[in-house]
């Protein structure tokens, strides 16, 4: 099992989508992401299994959450496909330790083409804030274009955010 990030700078791996499984859930909750991206980080399993809180909610978890898996079965990312009226908007993230070794666009491709796969006559979209200018320029890169920009509610009150369209 690979789990060292310089791994990845120099083997690219092929990105898998399955089910959330509980055990990737925990891990989920164990990741440390530094600021300002730190907003993204999970609370505590406990919290999120109490409060059933997102992937804390065990038919949430199994509707809308995926595991994103390297080659070797590691937890590299995590995928949710929410469903809308006639889209479907990803959330998405990758493992903090592997962010800056180019795996975000092979992440974020993999995702999309789930998304596809599951929903092929949806439009997919996701939504970013816009200081985020990090994930922006991967999902571009990856296929997504801005078709808005508004404010949203976010943990820490309003965030000015784009809704990015998938294009490919």
């Amino acid at each position: 099992m690979t789990n060292n990030s310089s791994y990845y700078k120099t083997n690219k791996p092929t990105m898998t989508i399955q089910p959330l499984a509980l055990e990737h859930a925990i891990e989920l909750c164990n990741w440390s992401y530094s600021p300002p991206y730190n907003i993204y980080n999970w609370p505590n399993w406990e919290h999120m299994k109490k409060d059933e809180i997102e992937f804390g909610d065990p038919v949430l978890r199994e509707e809308q959450y995926s595991s994103v898996l390297d080659n070797e079965g590691n937890l590299v990312g995590f995928a949710q496909f929410f469903p809308m009226s006639n889209v479907t908007r990803l959330g998405l993230g990758l493992r903090p330790d592997l962010c800056g070794n180019g795996l975000g666009i092979p992440l974020v491709e993999a995702v999309a083409t789930e998304a596809i796969r599951r929903s092929p006559s949806n439009e997919i979209d996701l939504e970013v804030l816009t200081w985020n200018v990090r994930a922006i320029r991967t999902y571009e890169k990856a296929g997504f274009r801005i078709t808005d920009t508004y404010m949203r509610p976010n943990s820490d009150g309003m965030k000015e955010c784009h809704c990015m369209t998938y294009m490919i």
